[in-house]
């Protein structure tokens, strides 16, 4: 007997989100760039052939995402704003609320990106994006006496200028969304720790090995230090039914 397809129920699409749709196509496709303008409400209510309602209403999720900008008593339109990554932040962090994204999901993928960042910046960097990874270190050196408030800013700043050394932007992006939901995750377990000092020097030692690492030229080196390192700092904070992940990254065996 021939097994009949089976369908899901459909959901009503409501007509803003039609609109929002519109937009966000033609910023992906190019016809609208940011700096540029949207037509004023009224034209898009003739435009769309929608209410003014719900034309405000596609505005303000379209202002939401981060995608256009109003701003009071402005005769033009709303303007398209450049792609940041705070949107893109909020999203993956709204996904780990909910449990559709998982600590042993973002550590694994921060792993992979952190060790593909850190393979390009070794062969790639130049002079001068090896001074500014060497002065990060530095910072975070001297930070370790202050805070871990201040050692984290130097950490940042660390991934930041390896990032930029990897001349690729998608990485750039995406290691500082990633790296950021993370660690918004596990901080105040970090900052409780009573060995919070302890904690700062051994991540510094781990910082040092990639950039000598990356001083060396040395991508798959780099790239090698770099997952396991993240891998001794964060598995604690993963479950372990959940780790398979991260060590299939180092080349181990789950079991």
């Amino acid at each position: 007997m021939t097994q009949r397809a089976r369908f899901q129920q459909v959901e009503p699409v409501r007509l803003y989100q039609r609109i929002v749709e519109q937009v966000e196509s033609a910023i992906a496709s190019g016809s609208l760039r940011p700096g540029e303008r949207l037509p004023s409400e009224r034209e898009l209510v003739t435009q769309f052939g929608a209410s003014r309602s719900t034309v405000r209403e596609a505005l303000r999720v379209l202002e939401s995402n981060g995608i256009v900008r109003s701003r009071p008593g402005d005769p033009h339109g709303p303007e398209i704003l450049p792609f940041s990554p705070h949107g893109l932040a909020k999203q993956m962090t709204r996904l780990t609320r909910v449990d559709q994204l998982s600590i042993a999901d973002l550590v694994s993928f921060r792993m992979i990106l952190d060790g593909s960042a850190n393979m390009l910046a070794a062969r790639l960097r130049s002079g001068p994006e090896l001074a500014a990874i060497e002065e990060t270190i530095v910072v975070m050196e001297q930070a370790i006496d202050v805070g871990f408030e201040e050692f984290s800013e130097a950490d940042v700043a660390f991934h930041d200028a390896v990032a930029q050394a990897s001349r690729n932007a998608m990485v750039q992006v995406c290691n500082s969304v990633v790296r950021g939901v993370v660690l918004s995750l596990i901080s105040d377990k970090v900052t409780r720790a009573r060995n919070s000092k302890a904690l700062m020097r051994e991540s510094l030692r781990h910082h040092q090995e990639v950039l000598e690492a990356i001083r060396a030229g040395d991508g798959p080196a780099a790239a090698r230090i770099s997952r396991q390192n993240l891998y001794d700092y964060y598995a604690g904070y993963v479950p372990a039914r959940d780790r398979d992940a991260l060590l299939a990254l180092l080349d181990a065996d789950p079991s």
